[in-house]
């Protein structure tokens, strides 16, 4: 595959000239007859072109005619929820509409082998920029996030999940929490180890965004996670309710990085049970061993 670039406002004259020189045609005069000849040196368009050496000059000749890239890059963000995930396709270049991408996520073609019966892929479209055909469908889109996934399940990972007494599955579950508590990814370990040391001791979770994951979408702040959340949020009933509900919530609330997994399977050695949001703004948190602490650490 060749990089061949068209600047605005190049002649036909000089892009045949270009092509000769990259070795990609074998003669630039003739090329630049057939375009006039055809009427297609009306219509080149100025971009970035990806040839293959094995292209005759004739179908060269014909792909100038559009510019729009046969690949696109598609961002996913730690963090974010399928139906996020779903709403920066119309936007990416990709065909795929959110309808066909939520019901191959929901239901997913080629699940990983150690997934619950009948879950959907919420926890393991891995957050990455991927590069895919402009053509792939739902299923392709959902079986490359998923190997995403499973490319970067080190036995590090699956080992320090099993170390912390739970299933992989758990931890996934678990690191989405993480994921969503931690604005800075620092301290990521030191979150895992509060919600693991209220795991060891049957505490409740306690964590907002598994209530915001049971709200879902807010219109009227125009975000699937709603904040601040009120007291009667915190009411809401809902399995994904760690305030009301013992235990996991059913399925991961979002799709973590690579550092909220490696954070719970390699969680800081802590003997906190609460934490906070620090009052200075800056993302971080103030953690505490007792309730008594925590009350300290509310902002004034």
């Amino acid at each position: 595959q060749q990089i061949f670039v068209i600047e605005t406002g190049e002649s036909v004259f000089t892009i045949s000239t270009h092509l000769q020189s990259a070795g990609l045609i074998r003669d630039a005069s003739t090329f630049r007859i057939y375009l006039v000849w055809t009427g297609l040196d009306t219509s080149v368009q100025a971009g970035n072109y990806t040839f293959s050496p094995a292209m005759t000059a004739i179908q060269i000749a014909h792909a100038l005619q559009d510019a729009t890239p046969s690949e696109v890059a598609f961002g996913v963000l730690p963090g974010w929820r399928m139906e996020e995930i779903a709403a920066a396709l119309p936007t990416s270049g990709l065909v795929i509409t959110p309808e066909a991408f939520l019901s191959a996520a929901r239901s997913p073609s080629a699940p990983l082998d150690f997934w619950p019966a009948d879950v959907s892929a919420e926890g393991f479209l891995f957050p990455d920029t991927y590069t895919l055909p402009r053509s792939s469908t739902a299923d392709q889109l959902v079986s490359v996030l998923l190997q995403g996934f499973a490319s970067h399940l080190t036995p590090e990972i699956s080992d320090g999940i099993a170390r912390q007494g739970l299933s992989l599955y758990q931890g996934v579950i678990l690191a989405s929490i993480v994921q969503r508590e931690a604005i800075r990814a620092d301290e990521q370990p030191v979150i895992a180890s509060v919600f693991l040391n209220r795991i060891a001791i049957g505490m409740k979770l306690d964590s907002d965004p598994t209530v915001q994951y049971a709200l879902g979408y807010d219109a009227a702040q125009g975000t699937w996670w709603t904040n601040p959340l009120s007291l009667e949020d915190l009411q809401v009933q809902s399995p994904y309710n760690t305030y009301l509900d013992a235990g996991f919530p059913p399925t991961p609330i979002s799709n973590p990085s690579l550092g909220a997994l490696l954070a719970v399977a390699n969680p800081a050695q802590t003997a906190y049970y609460y934490f906070r949001a620090r009052c200075d703004g800056s993302g971080y948190h103030a953690f505490a061993e007792t309730l008594e602490q925590q009350m300290q650490n509310a902002c004034p």
